[in-house]
């Protein structure tokens, strides 16, 4: 147990052998809401010598495994801090904010100019913590998970035409809703600023949607990746089910929103996904039309938080 004195604070590269001290700190994280993911990726998450691209930061108290969070450069300039996490014992001592600390410093060496970070809506905590580390919001989202159906249906017709698409998301109100941000491709969970070039990307890769209306193009969406995952039911039987990912969902109106989710439940039983994560704005217009459209609709919303990183 740390004393009531300013603790010492040491931050460092997480390693393999630090495994059990995360893991002891983070089983009594969210325990009412199934666990922290953490302890299942640990191992995964950590960069191997050669690798530049992402960091694993631990902090130690007296030696003591106190904190953790990763660092993810996504493309030249954004980096993406996830999974921070702060011991109970040394909560409210500036344990978050020495490793939010770590990683500007890192993504800044990258060459980043802006770093975000996604919070829970209900963690109140880790959001106050965020924005007395210099964060400012940016957006808020939801994640909407339409059945795959290979015989969905709606009104209007979807081609996989990547220009069209980014055409009608260069001038919808998703876009500045999100700020232009939707899934990375690169890594689960994370967002980024989309380009002309990822919609060619998608297109080639995974998959593009341009709904196409009476009055012309009136909505998109791109699948960002598939991921698999282990699963274990009550009886502790362990299967994997795969999960496609839709970086963003963007339509005019409720006939434009069924017309893409039925082609998004087209298409994630032609990927042999079990389930569908699909990014949509946090308005009232977008939750009430995926809403409309019998779509399953995520409890609560997500916030988007970041920093520019040019400003010393």
């Amino acid at each position: 147990m740390a004393s009531d004195s300013t603790p010492s604070i040491e931050i460092r590269r997480a390693t393999h052998d630090d495994y059990d001290a995360v893991v002891d700190f983070t089983s009594e994280i969210w325990t009412d809401r199934g666990g922290d993911y953490i302890p299942e990726v640990y191992h995964d998450w950590l960069e191997d010598d050669d690798e530049t691209g992402k960091k694993t930061f631990l902090a130690t108290v007296d030696g003591e495994a106190a904190g953790i969070v990763q660092a993810v450069m996504l493309t030249a300039d954004e980096a993406w801090f996830q999974g921070i996490r702060v011991a109970a014992d040394y909560r409210g001592r500036g344990v978050s904010h020495r490793l939010n600390e770590a990683c500007f410093d890192w993504a800044r060496a990258q060459g980043a100019t802006v770093a975000r970070v996604m919070i829970f809506s209900w963690n109140t905590v880790s959001i106050g913590a965020a924005r007395a580390s210099g964060y400012e919001p940016i957006t808020e989202f939801r994640f909407s998970h339409p059945t795959p159906d290979p015989d969905a249906e709606g009104p209007l017709s979807v081609s996989s035409d990547p220009t069209a698409a980014w055409r009608y998301w260069t001038h919808s109100d998703a876009r500045t809703q999100l700020s232009g941000l939707g899934l990375a491709p690169e890594a689960s969970w994370a967002i980024r600023e989309l380009t002309r070039a990822d919609f060619d990307r998608f297109a080639d890769e995974t998959a593009v949607f341009a709904v196409e209306g009476e009055a012309g193009l009136s909505g998109a969406a791109y699948r960002s990746r598939t991921v698999e995952r282990d699963i274990e039911d009550e009886s502790g039987d362990s299967s994997t089910e795969t999960w496609a990912e839709y970086g963003v969902g963007a339509w005019d109106d409720a006939a434009a929103a069924r017309s893409l989710f039925a082609a998004i439940a087209r298409d994630a039983t032609a990927c042999g996904a079990d389930e569908t994560r699909v990014l949509i704005p946090e308005t009232a217009r977008a939750v009430s039309d995926a809403a409309y459209t019998g779509v399953t609709l995520a409890e609560e919303p997500d916030f988007v938080l970041g920093i520019d990183l040019a400003v010393a």
